[in-house]
């Protein structure tokens, strides 16, 4: 799973219309190597619930950056799913790309 990462910038707004055919460039190379199994952009506004039931606004009340979204893809390694990650729209706009493995969970 790639996880998309910026800091908070209020003036970015929820469109990202600028960039649109550069995003849909590099995960339509992604999805053309038959490597893309889902994605999708997050919104900005959430909530996170804590331990007690106290809930807090917005998925970011502690730290700089926010998560912006996801993408998951098929690669036989962490370092294949990075190989993908390069050239990653994000990071042209001082963002991050965090490559995490996805683990299954057995019943």
């Amino acid at each position: 799973m790639m996880i998309f990462k910026s800091e908070i910038n209020e003036s970015f707004g929820p469109s990202i219309q600028p960039n649109i055919k550069h995003w849909n460039d590099w995960i339509g190379g992604i999805a053309a190597q038959g490597k893309l199994a889902g994605a999708n952009r997050l919104s900005f506004e959430g909530k996170t619930l804590k331990p007690n039931n106290i809930v807090a606004d917005g998925p970011y009340a502690e730290v700089k950056e926010i998560i912006g979204g996801y993408l998951i893809v098929k690669a036989t390694n962490i370092d294949e799913a990075i190989t993908l990650a390069e050239g990653c729209p994000i990071l042209t706009h001082g963002g991050n790309v965090e490559v995490r493995s996805v683990m299954s969970v057995n019943s």
